[in-house]
Order: C-alpha cells, then structure tokens, then sequence
C-alpha cells in the first residue's frame, strides 16, 4: 500500500519534521496526498514556543491561540538533534555517577587510550557527570555477593548531599550490573526515594559486560534524558489534550521520533543514548533513499547544519556501529555510522586577544547569527553572507518580529568592522576585512 492510498483512506495530514539546532524544516502530505513544505527558526520565543507545534499550525492555518485539531493528524514522525546539541555544546542536566567503592575513577582513566601517540600536552575529555559517589558493594564476576549494599548514614548524607546541590539526573554503574543487577534496583529506589527524577541504571541503558562502556553509556543516557523527555513532553502535550469538540474523542495521532539506528520508536519510549544522532540518522535515511531513486547505490553524504556538520557513507547497506565515540564521549548503543563535529553555520567567531578561534559555542536559532536580526554574535554563516556565498534573495525570509524578513546584511557587514578595530588595537595589525572573513571560514 502506498502513502497516497493510506493517506486517502485515513483522511488525515501526516507530518515528517526534522527539528535542527537552527532550522526545523516539515514535510506533510494533506489528505488528497499533496506535499507541502515548510521552514521556520527551531527557536523563536518572541513569535512561538516550540517550531514543530508552530509548523503543524502554520500548515493547518490555526491561529496561535487556537487548540489544535488533532482529529485532523495522523501521525507526526519527528528527528531531532536536541541530544546532539546538548551533548556537543555540554548543555545536559548536571550528572551524578554511583559506581562501585574503588571505581569512582573507572570512566576518567577509560582504556588509556592516545589517540594523538606523540602529544606531549595530554587533553582528557570532559566528563558529563558533575560529581561521584562510591557504594561498599561488590558481586563477583560468578555472581557471589561479596558484599551486600552498605546503606549507612555517610552514604545518605551524600545522596541528600548532591540533591540539595538541584543535581537531578542520577546514573547508577556497579561492577558486574550488567549481569547481577539486585545492588543497582537497590540503590535506584533509594535514589528515587530521595526525589532524583532521572535515574539511568546500566543493567537497563546497556545490559552488556564491560564497565567502562556500560558506565559511559549510562551517563550518557542520564545527562541527555531529561532535555529530551521536557521536548517530547512539550511536543505530545500540544497533541494529546488538545480536543477541539467537547464529549468527542478522538484518536490521538501518533507521535514517534527517528533513534540513532534509523529506526522510528514511540515518544514516550525515547531514550538519551539512542537520540544522540536522530537527526542525522533521518538525513542518512532520507539521503540513500533519494539516490537510490535516481540510481545512484554508492553515496557519501556530507550534511551541514547550523549547528553541527554529519558525514556518512553507503555502499548498498546502511552502516552501523555498537560503539562509537561522539563529540569526546564513548557510548555502546546501536546507531548509524555517523562522523559528527561541532561545526555548523551557527558556530560562533571569536578573537581571545591572539588568534581567532570558530565554535564549539553555537548561536544557535535563538539568537542566532548576526543576521539573523536577533542580536547575534558573529558565525561562520555571517563570513558566507559577506564572502557572497549565502545570498539574501535565496535564503528563507523567515525573520523580523513577523518572521518575513531576510537576512541583514548591513549588521553583519557592522560587526566585522567593529571586530577588525579590536584586532587592530591588539595587534597593531593591518586588517583587511575579506580576508579576515576568510580566515575564519578557513579555520572552521
């Protein structure tokens, strides 16, 4: 059965959204199966609180303040870089790590791994988790309790400690959990007991021996799950208690978001460690299926965002990877094979007093780039309008308190000047301002 054909038999809109860190774009299909396309900022606070809600109401031409009639919607299939942002940029919740006494340092040492052999100035990553906490427990690798959970007063004081500190995400990692998991239950209800709203236990994030993985993927999961539960909560909200006829129910539509593997899950069902590259995964997905149709089962797909850029390969078969790094961070769960770097248009510029630097930091929709007429910083999209490359009569008029304006030129134009006389004074310097554009775009 073809879209076309369940589209008419249902009578109802569907919605395919990819909500970036700049841009969410919609595709939707109404109900004699025509396709409409849509763009609008991911954020805009000054015109709407959430852009795939605003898409879906822009498309179905509902005033703002008006319930949306989801009797009219199917389903909205989203993908969603809110995880890759937030894990890219270290804009998760603040962490808490209880692992077994003797191991609170497991996850910094790692496997000791140089991926650089000859560097003499040694950078360790920055870990996700704020602080740690160790618990006198241990199973043996044959599952012989070698000692029962130690519930003492020391142990309570720094729960209630880290608690009291607003940290409220917990991840719970005990030697051999993977496989005796009765020690991390235990301290997950007490963890709960206490008021902890996320708590990632390994035995249920990554039910696989190895520590180190297992533990990194639990973080990992307890840092992003609670930025990603308040966006899904955000989204099905608006399309699940919204009935425009008082004593008529209707079915509510079905909300599932792309996981890192590529596959479609439902929302309330969507995991920290399998959204990290949901958007990406979409653009893989969309990507071999558009070459395939033109003929093409070799690709190498290059997708640059406002916020972060994504490289994948195909060749007749989606490549997929159980361990991988992303942005400095191990992580054991399946997902695409995904090349991701925090490089994006949206990558911010700046002078620390002796040479320019480009991102990680990110505008982002809100406020944006510089020309973007919220009062940005200068970016790597404001070196592109400059150099000529990004021209205000192709890109989306989507800005200005009515959101139909184009880019401005002139502000960014402003702000490079500004920024070559404070590199003049420092530097006492000549500063020719094409060639200062193209020197950041060259380091991005």
């Amino acid at each position: 059965m073809t879209v076309d054909s369940v589209n008419s038999s249902l009578g109802k809109w569907q919605f395919w959204i990819d909500r970036g860190g700049t841009f969410t774009d919609i595709v939707a299909q109404d109900p004699t199966g025509k396709i409409h396309v849509h763009k609008l900022l991911s954020e805009n606070p000054d015109r709407y609180p959430d852009a795939a809600i605003q898409g879906i109401r822009d498309l179905l031409k509902i005033e703002p303040d008006a319930p949306i009639a989801i009797d009219q919607i199917a389903a909205v299939k989203m993908g969603t870089t809110v995880a890759t942002n937030a894990l890219l940029e270290r804009k998760g919740d603040r962490t808490l790590l209880i692992t077994t006494k003797g191991f609170r340092d497991a996850l910094r040492i790692g496997y000791q791994n140089r991926p650089n052999i000859f560097a003499r100035h040694i950078v360790l990553p920055e870990m996700l988790y704020e602080r740690s906490i160790e618990v006198e427990e241990r199973y043996s690798a044959q599952g012989e309790e070698l000692l029962p959970v130690q519930i003492n007063e020391s142990l309570m004081q720094s729960l209630q400690a880290a608690y009291d500190d607003r940290i409220r995400a917990c991840a719970i990692a005990f030697l051999h959990g993977y496989r005796y998991p009765d020690h991390e239950q235990q301290l997950a209800a007490i963890v709960r007991s206490i008021g902890f709203t996320q708590v990632s236990v390994s035995h249920e994030v990554s039910p696989l021996m190895k520590l180190i993985s297992r533990g990194d993927t639990t973080v990992v999961d307890a840092y992003l799950s609670p930025i990603l539960r308040r966006y899904v909560n955000q989204v099905s909200t608006q399309l699940e208690t919204q009935n425009p006829t008082p004593n008529t129910r209707h079915p509510t539509p079905k909300l599932m978001f792309m996981q890192s593997n590529g596959g479609l899950i439902d929302a309330h069902r969507f995991q920290g460690k399998d959204s990290i590259l949901s958007g990406p995964a979409g653009g893989i997905v969309g990507a071999v299926k558009t070459s395939v149709m033109a003929g093409f089962d070799r690709i190498i797909g290059f997708d640059m965002g406002g916020t972060s850029t994504d490289v994948s390969h195909f060749n007749g078969e989606y490549e997929r990877t159980f361990e991988t790094e992303v942005a400095g961070v191990r992580l054991r769960s399946p997902m695409m094979s995904i090349h991701t770097v925090a490089a994006g248009g949206g990558s911010i510029l700046a002078f620390d007093g002796s040479r320019y630097r480009v991102g990680p930091e990110s505008a982002g929709a809100y406020p944006g780039p510089a020309c973007y007429r919220q009062g940005g910083a200068l970016t790597v999209t404001d070196c592109n309008v400059m150099l000529g490359k990004l021209q205000a009569e192709f890109f989306p008029a989507v800005f200005g308190r009515d959101g139909n304006l184009p880019i401005d030129a002139e502000i960014v134009r402003q702000k490079f000047e500004e920024l070559a006389i404070e590199i003049r004074e420092k530097l006492q310097i000549h500063v020719v301002l094409k060639k200062l554009r193209r020197d950041f775009v060259d380091r991005n």
